[in-house]
């Protein structure tokens, strides 16, 4: 008798039109990478080829420093015409963080949106089969750049998500080329999902919900890079912390034996190649999994022998004392019965 009753239903999913991503880095040039809180892939340098862009774009004003509005303007202008779109692209995604208000400036220009989404939908035909450059990869990751600003914009994530464009960014989730171009790809439209659910709104959860986010993470979660890894497990993170996600994948058996295979597989290769930073978003979707009674149940007889054992993973822990704390409680909430209420406090958190 599976402890989670429920249809045969796996993740089922409605999946429209394209979506949208995030940044990028030149080639040979990948700072930053994945945190546990912004999945913001890279920061963006220099390297990147230009277009003919205009004089107004060439200034030299440098990232960092306050930017006129004058400049923002104009560069927004520039996405309208394909010869000075590049350095348009490459300017704005450079000075995103110097410009709160960039986001409702991008969106309510005209015509602004779907140029960011031509540079999307031009790269299609490269990536199957994979032939992009790196040259393409980061062209396609400056517009994803400042699609990700629309993403966290409190007065544009709405219509963002109404419009559906998240949905742009999935063919690339679908990739599975190991090279970098094609890795800045999948890390940058990550970054796009990441910015979303680290709202925690249940408007962006429910949307998620209705695509295929969660069997795409998955198949990264098993097969991708380290800094791919934490960025999925992240977004699952976020999806489960949320009552509506953590009900949505307990919902079927096959849907959490999904996740669970998962999480399994991962902590296996974990334990011969320690992560802290991975690790601590797999622990912490145990440890919500576990909140629900029927994933509980199931969680006794397929948690991992290695996240029972607390010493186990007690060297890759040892500066990580909330999630040493979070392990322990997991452990205590398997171990309770169903008829008890688990004692202690999740500590979920919202990182």
């Amino acid at each position: 008798m599976n402890p989670i009753a429920g249809s045969n239903q796996q993740f089922s999913h409605s999946i429209g039109s394209p979506a949208v991503s995030l940044p990028a880095g030149p080639t040979g040039d990948r700072r930053g990478g994945a945190s546990s809180a912004s999945m913001s892939a890279a920061t963006l340098g220099s390297g990147l080829a230009v277009g003919a862009g205009s004089n107004v774009a060439s200034m030299g004003v440098m990232q960092g420093e306050a930017v006129s509005h004058e400049y923002v303007f104009k560069w927004i202008e520039d996405l309208g015409c394909s010869e000075t779109r590049e350095n348009s692209l490459l300017e704005l995604s450079k000075k995103r963080e110097s410009v709160p208000d960039l986001a409702p400036m991008l969106w309510n220009s005209f015509g602004t949106v779907a140029a960011l989404l031509q540079e999307i939908t031009n790269i299609y035909p490269l990536i199957f089969p994979p032939v992009m450059t790196a040259h393409q990869s980061n062209r396609v990751c400056n517009a994803l750049a400042l699609l990700q600003c629309v993403a966290s914009h409190p007065e544009t994530r709405t219509p963002f998500l109404h419009a559906q464009i998240p949905l742009y960014l999935y063919p690339f989730l679908h990739t599975s080329s190991k090279t970098r171009p094609f890795e800045y790809l999948r890390l940058t439209s990550l970054g796009v999902i990441g910015a979303l659910v680290k709202t925690d709104e249940v408007d962006v959860i429910n949307f998620l919900l209705t695509t295929e986010i969660i069997p795409l993470c998955l198949r990264i979660m098993e097969n991708g890079s380290e800094l791919s890894k934490t960025a999925t497990t992240f977004i699952l993170q976020k999806i489960l912390l949320d009552e509506t996600g953590l009900n949505y994948i307990c919902q079927t058996y096959d849907r959490f034996s999904h996740v669970a295979l998962i999480l399994g597989k991962m902590v296996m290769a974990l334990a011969k190649e320690p992560s802290q930073r991975l690790l601590k978003h797999v622990i912490r979707c145990y440890l919500r999994l576990s909140d629900n009674p029927r994933a509980r149940e199931a969680l006794r007889s397929c948690l991992p022998e290695q996240l029972k054992d607390q010493s186990f993973f007690q060297a890759c822990l040892k500066d990580e004392p909330n999630t040493k704390r979070w392990q322990a409680q997991l452990i205590r909430n398997v171990e309770t019965p169903n008829n008890v209420q688990p004692s202690g406090d999740s500590l979920h958190g919202n990182n």
